[in-house]
């Protein structure tokens, strides 16, 4: 008995100094957070510079809007799970069963899966745009997908789903009054079908940011970027939400339960903010966007859920990587990255805290910097992923040895 109380002892020693040592940050791993990685510029980086970047990092999920070969070879062997697109002009055609299997044997079967794709995003905002054609195609072609995935054996890792803006609802204030708009209804119930039969999420594009744009007035601002704020509760469900973006994913909860499919996970596509903008988008500015991003990382951090979904963890997508100077639109749409192309940071968001060991002391300095301050290249972050592989592997050894001292066994 008494050598047994020993070797107790000896554990809880050993889990202890594995925890000390994940504290420090060498194990540190946000496994539901990713970051959407648009090409839409001149002046990015080559994809392995990117895989690099993600790796430094930690970050292990990526969505792209397309299926570039150069990216999904780059990321082979990489173990960083990809999302990758279906051209909205491609839906059309994909309703073709023998056309989507194509797609997927030529565009997804021969990278798989030594790249880790496990989702397809089947158009973007298509519910939100004016080609009635284009949504009528949307279901249509997923279910081809699908079958196509399940006629290759693809159908158990990758899901099909699509992302969608938050105009899909009619109305999101209180969450609990969530609702789509009555003309999707009927193809927004096929989509629900689909994604409840397959067990896939529903992706949404979410953006405090618009809201605020919109009504500076009327939004608190902090409610907005996740500071603390007084938040509000719910009348009808009196869950408290003390930020936007909570809110907003909660109302399309409600929406789905209105029409019949409680049950299905939503998972946040892109959410974001951007770092600059026109004289008229108000709000758009590099500290907001790092308080913002800051914030989000620090709830992604903790594996939060949503008041409604306390337990199940949210998983969320920042948008986006890069700045991309071809994007159209306002200025804004061409500032929401985190980096700029040459790879300095567009401002401190404080994503080093997932890869290097960070006091509190220089984690608040560090959060209120820009990018005059403060800047990082692709080469020099890359480095820190063999210092913190080493520690990894040092926590490894260490646990290994105390194990083998623990039960007796001989080393070597």
């Amino acid at each position: 008995m008494e050598r047994w109380l020993r070797r107790a002892f000896m554990v809880q020693c050993i889990l202890g100094i594995i925890i000390s040592l994940s504290g420090f940050g060498f194990l540190v791993e946000v496994e539901s957070l990713g970051i959407n990685y648009g090409q839409v510029g001149n002046n990015l980086p080559p994809p392995d510079k990117v895989l690099e970047l993600l790796k430094s990092l930690r970050i292990t999920k990526a969505r792209i809007y397309d299926t570039n070969p150069d990216i999904l070879n780059a990321f082979a062997g990489s173990g960083v799970e990809l999302i990758v697109t279906v051209e909205n002009d491609m839906l059309a055609t994909l309703m073709d069963q023998q056309q989507a299997l194509q797609w997927v044997t030529t565009r997804i079967k021969p990278y798989f899966p030594a790249t880790r794709i496990t989702g397809i995003a089947v158009g973007n905002e298509v519910f939100t745009g004016d080609d009635m054609t284009l949504l009528e195609n949307l279901v249509p072609a997923m279910v081809s997908l699908q079958r196509a995935l399940a006629q290759l054996g693809m159908q158990q890792y990758i899901q099909v789903s699509t992302p969608s803006s938050l105009a899909v609802l009619s109305n999101s204030y209180p969450p609990s009054a969530g609702t789509f708009t009555p003309e999707l209804t009927t193809i927004m119930t096929q989509l629900l079908q689909f994604l409840s039969t397959t067990k896939a999420p529903f992706w949404i594009n979410a953006y405090p940011y618009f809201a605020y744009k919109d009504s500076p007035t009327q939004i608190s601002l902090d409610y907005a970027l996740f500071n603390p704020n007084t938040g509000m509760i719910d009348p009808h469900t009196s869950k408290h939400y003390d930020n936007m973006l909570y809110a907003q994913v909660d109302a399309v909860i409600f929406a789905m339960a209105r029409l019949g499919f409680g049950g299905i996970e939503v998972r946040v596509s892109e959410t974001g903010w951007p770092s600059r903008g026109d004289p008229n988008e108000v709000g758009a500015t590099p500290q907001n966007a790092a308080v913002y991003n800051r914030n989000l990382l620090r709830r992604q951090l903790g594996g939060e859920g949503t008041p409604l979904r306390p337990k199940m963890r949210l998983e969320i997508y920042l948008f986006a990587l890069f700045n991309e100077d071809m994007k159209p639109g306002p200025t804004s749409e061409r500032n929401y990255g985190l980096y700029q192309p040459d790879g300095t940071m567009a401002y401190n968001v404080g994503l080093s805290a997932l890869s290097t060991s960070t006091t509190p002391s220089t984690s608040a300095s560090t959060s209120t910097s820009t990018s005059s301050s403060s800047s990082i290249s692709l080469t020099s972050m890359a480095t820190k992923v063999a210092r913190i592989d080493h520690y990894r592997s040092l926590v490894c050894w260490i646990s290994l040895c105390l194990v083998l001292m623990v039960t007796g066994t001989r080393p070597f």
